[in-house]
């Protein structure tokens, strides 16, 4: 099979491919290609592939030259299929969330919307992980419209309690803990983004299917 023109391969050392991918669709089906993440049957990496990270146009693949050869996860990186969809056996994630957040009805007005048309919006969504980043357990989700599309607030705040759900650009998430942050916030939640404790310390991973539902 010959690589896609629309992935690019850049070796990065001598252990570790950077996949550049025209967008960020192509990202996530790129990842379930690889990882087989929300698929009902596991898809497994070669021996030797240490971690699979997904980015907004990029994934890193880090592996142990020891065990594979680079030119064997080359192959490997240029011959892996892309998977647009998820199982209906893929795992998913429900969070509950207490809508009312503070930039509720500002959001509502920017969309042109009532607050519970967001509110219905949102969770009738199917939201999908993307990717994550900036905190430990926070993770970038998105669904198959921009409706919900809303810029990042002007004036970012100092704190943003943890549990908050929050919307910017094409993204929606939920802050794993208090921290500063930009985003319109539209409710809360309880759920426990991340506990280092457990084996899988985040709630949500890459690949999963997140779905809201009101508290």
């Amino acid at each position: 099979m010959s690589p896609s023109p629309d992935r690019i391969l850049l070796p990065c050392g001598d252990s570790a491919f950077l996949v550049e991918l025209p967008e960020l669709t192509a990202v996530v089906a790129y990842y379930r290609g690889l990882t087989g993440a929300g698929a009902s049957v596991g898809v497994s990496a070669p021996p030797g592939i240490i971690d699979v990270v997904p980015a907004a146009r990029t994934v890193l693949v880090t592996f142990d030259p020891e065990t594979i050869r680079a030119s064997d996860v080359r192959n490997w990186l240029e011959s892996a299929e892309p998977a647009a969809g998820v199982s209906a056996s893929g795992r998913e994630v429900t969070i509950e969330v207490s809508y009312g957040g503070p930039d509720l009805a500002e959001t509502a007005q920017f969309l042109g919307m009532s607050g519970a048309e967001v509110v219905k919006l949102h969770t009738s969504s199917e939201w999908t992980a993307a990717f994550s980043g900036f905190a430990p357990g926070f993770v970038y989700l998105v669904t198959t419209h921009e409706r919900l599309r809303i810029p990042r607030r002007n004036t970012p705040r100092t704190a943003v309690p943890a549990g908050s759900v929050g919307l910017a650009g094409e993204f929606s998430g939920v802050y794993p803990r208090s921290s500063p942050g930009g985003w319109q916030l539209i409710g809360t939640t309880t759920a426990a983004l991340w506990d280092a404790s457990k084996a899988e310390p985040a709630l949500i991973r890459p690949g999963d299917l997140v779905r809201f539902v009101e508290a």
